[in-house]
């Protein structure tokens, strides 16, 4: 695991100066990376850091030599259109490369007359995804979610046997991925409404949101070679904000015997920048399990898993419909949980994954799986807010919800803090729902 260094120091301030506002989300004791470029002027994507409300341009930046090392073999990695050569390297070059920005952003820098030309405003920007995705798995890792979802189907029997002693997943889709900001259609499937007897074809009722946080993989493991737990985290380059757009009538039928497809693969929305590992080392908590529950077979287990396994990432979604755009209404907060409540640990969902020989590639992509938490405004789903559409919603403009509705707007935004570190963010993801395309 990373430990704390200089660049987490809270007493650090950048010579851009709207990075030293409180509360703001791109610090420098943050620095994430994303892949961007202005907007409307046709430029070829590039990959960037957040400094406060602006973005150094990694591309110019490299242009300019001042790096040595490590940081200048990272450095040369991000020159091109996207983060996987980067990624690839590993986290002794993802250090160096930090440890360069902080050095180099920090008030009284000498080189910040030379960087003036290399920042971008984000409000000029437009982005995409940061990697190139080869694979996309998504996990089923909060018990709480797992547990409210199971109660709808099987009351008697809510979380399958396997639960609790091996962290489930399923293999997504990844060329459906869209960063933050792409509204989409209404998806069109079959369906076997009420009592009905055999299934009917058209746009889904049951359209909701999941509440996740993505995590990215750095470096690369041989086939047939697993990734120890202990070093598991070695492997992870960053985090994001995920949304697993689910329709949820489409994945009643379907699901079974092979789990989701359809229902899960038209769309998934990410946020555009990564949060890195180790700028998340001051965040680090206690992972914890019931000594009731079975605890982790060896693979599965390591000396710091209890001490400091978890992430205290706060993760909140917010929903914003037509009639609150048109009257300036603010968005209406549906749910806020925490990453530390996930039953398996990121480290845990490596190691799982490779323990059969699974190769993981550079800009490999894995969802937490739906972030709830045990108390009922933790929950991160319309399906468990509103117990499986039987108990709508009132939103603050006085519309009530059982699933989204055209025009709804789903905004999911994330953060870290703890007293004696600066609050670090991840920007927010956001996706606005469509009318389904015309049946044919």
């Amino acid at each position: 695991m990373y430990t704390i260094n200089t660049t987490h120091d809270p007493t650090l301030r950048s010579w851009v100066t709207s990075a030293n506002e409180a509360g703001a989300d791109f610090p420098i004791q943050n620095l994430p990376f994303a892949v961007f470029r202005r907007a409307n002027l046709h430029e070829t994507f590039r990959c960037g850091v957040a400094i406060g409300d602006q973005i150094l341009d990694l591309h110019a930046l490299h242009a300019l030599a001042l790096f040595e090392g490590k940081a200048a073999e990272a450095l040369a990695a991000c020159s091109g259109s996207t983060l996987n050569p980067f990624m690839a390297l590993g986290n002794s070059h993802w250090s160096a490369l930090r440890s360069a920005l902080s050095l180099t952003l920090l008030k009284g820098s000498p080189h910040e007359e030379k960087l003036g030309d290399a920042l971008v405003p984000q409000a000029v920007a437009e982005y995409t995804v940061p990697a190139s995705i080869g694979d996309y798995t998504d996990f089923y890792a909060s018990v709480y979610h797992a547990t409210a979802v199971g109660r709808l189907f099987r009351p008697d029997n809510p979380l399958m046997p396997n639960y609790k002693w091996v962290p489930v997943g399923y293999h997504g889709r990844a060329s459906s991925i869209r960063v933050s900001g792409q509204d989409f259609p209404r998806p069109i499937g079959q369906t076997l409404p009420g009592t009905a007897t055999s299934p009917v074809f058209g746009p889904s009722k049951r359209l909701d949101y999941e509440l996740e946080v993505g995590i990215f993989i750095g470096g690369n493991n041989a086939l047939g070679e697993a990734v120890p737990v202990e070093r598991a985290e070695d492997r992870v380059f960053g985090l994001c904000l995920l949304n697993d757009w689910s329709a949820r009538d489409i994945q009643a039928w379907e699901y079974q015997p092979l789990g989701p497809f359809l229902a899960k693969s038209f769309l998934t929305t990410i946020s555009p920048w990564i949060v890195t590992l180790e700028a998340l080392a001051p965040f680090r908590t206690a992972w914890t399990r019931p000594q009731s529950d079975p605890q982790p077979l060896p693979y599965l287990d390591y000396p710091e898993l209890r001490e400091s396994g978890a992430i205290d990432m706060q993760v909140e979604a917010s929903l914003q419909t037509t009639r609150m755009r048109s009257e300036s209404l603010p968005p209406h907060r549906l749910s806020r949980s925490s990453l530390r409540h996930s039953y398996w640990s990121i480290a845990q969902l490596v190691a799982h994954h490779t323990v059969n020989g699974c190769n993981l590639i550079a800009g490999d992509l894995f969802g937490s799986g739906t972030q709830s938490g045990p108390a009922a405004n933790e929950a991160g789903s319309l399906l468990e807010l509103t117990a499986g559409g039987k108990q709508p919603l009132t939103l603050t403009s006085g519309e009530s919800r059982t699933f989204l509705q055209d025009g709804d707007a789903i905004l999911l935004r994330g953060w870290c803090e703890r007293p004696g570190a600066v609050r670090i963010g991840f920007g927010e993801a956001v996706g606005c729902v469509l009318p389904a395309r015309a049946v044919v």
